[in-house]
């Protein structure tokens, strides 16, 4: 099999390996699709992914497939089935996975991340991380249920009424993941915030009434206490703080975009105690992604559009070193 594997801090290769076994409870997945997330660059780069990384290691935690083998002992799938994979592996005994929020397990395992994932033609992972996904979705779709199932996650955090301001920050990917859940919880306006002016077609015909530059100054103000629920999808302080800024009173910010480990922002106390906001952190997709595949069924959420790059496996290493330059909106990996 060939797979991109990542040695160091930007040292990435397309390889020869000998195809995997799966062990007990485990089944080999030959990979027709993957997306490359923004986690898997922050790893590129050296930075944590949802768990500690240890190279070499084979990037990828958002992946479909076909079942191509069987490890013992497993049940409920076989050799042929179209499956999409959850890659979170939780430990099941720590306290977090006792009482009913398995996400922040203390021993946190991941495909793509603690072990091989999708940057791979074939890759070993647990039974029970896999969803059977009709003919109606396609590998593309059903390798994007991940990151839908992390926006799902965060978006059920929130409450939103037919009264209600939403605000967008970052009209990315995810952003218009978030905007389509927005739409259709029959939000009463939804803004989005986002300086490439070349997105704002996409942004409209997805359900935003109205487009804000962040760059401009005066439009940026305007936006200060006005929206009853904040979505920020970027991770920067910029952003960050135009989120709570933003805020109207008794609103909810919900801070989905990952930044650095390093990054600070500067927030008033006085602001989250004078309008009482509720800011919310989030983290991965548990036990989301059933739901996720729905959605995207149901044509709910639309993902395979908010493509905008296909990448060959050969590619990866010139891709992931030149990452920004190229301007993915959302990247995927195709195989043949």
């Amino acid at each position: 099999m060939k797979a991109a594997v990542l040695h160091g801090v930007g040292q990435m290769t397309v390889e020869r390996r000998n195809e995997p076994s799966p062990g007990p409870g485990e089944v080999t997945v030959r990979v027709r699709a993957a997306g490359i997330c923004g986690t898997d660059q922050h790893i590129y780069h050296g930075h944590p992914g949802s768990a500690a990384v240890t190279p070499p290691i084979v990037l990828g935690h958002e992946l479909a497939g076909i079942v191509a083998a069987l490890g013992e002992g497993v049940e409920g799938l076989k050799v042929g089935d179209r499956v999409s994979v959850d890659p979170n592996i939780y430990c099941g005994i720590c306290r977090y996975c006792r009482d009913g929020r398995a996400h922040l397990c203390d021993r946190l395992a991941a495909v793509g991340v603690t072990r091989d994932g999708g940057m791979g033609e074939l890759c070993v992972v647990p039974a029970a991380n896999c969803y059977v996904v009709p003919d109606t979705v396609s590998f593309a779709e059903a390798a994007l249920a991940e990151p839908l199932g992390c926006v799902l996650h965060g978006f059920r955090k929130l409450t939103i009424r037919p009264d209600y301001t939403v605000l967008i920050v970052g009209g990315g990917f995810i952003g218009q993941l978030f905007l389509q859940l927005a739409k259709a919880s029959g939000a009463r306006r939804i803004v989005v915030s986002e300086p490439d002016s070349g997105k704002y077609e996409t942004l409209r015909k997805l359900g935003a009434d109205e487009t804000v530059n962040p760059l401009d100054a005066a439009a940026a103000a305007a936006l200060a206490s006005t929206a009853d629920v904040v979505l920020e999808c970027v991770g920067r302080p910029d952003s960050m703080t135009l989120a709570v800024q933003a805020a109207a009173k008794g609103a909810q910010v919900l801070l989905f975009g990952v930044a650095a480990p390093t990054t600070e922002i500067g927030i008033r106390p006085y602001d989250i105690f004078a309008k009482e906001l509720r800011i919310f952190g989030s983290f991965i997709n548990p036990y989301t992604h059933p739901d996720a595949l729905a959605l995207i069924d149901a044509g709910i959420v639309r993902v395979e559009p908010l493509v905008t790059h296909r990448f060959a496996l050969d590619d990866m290493p010139a891709v992931m070193a030149d990452y920004p330059r190229l301007k993915v909106g959302k990247g995927l990996i195709v195989y043949e």
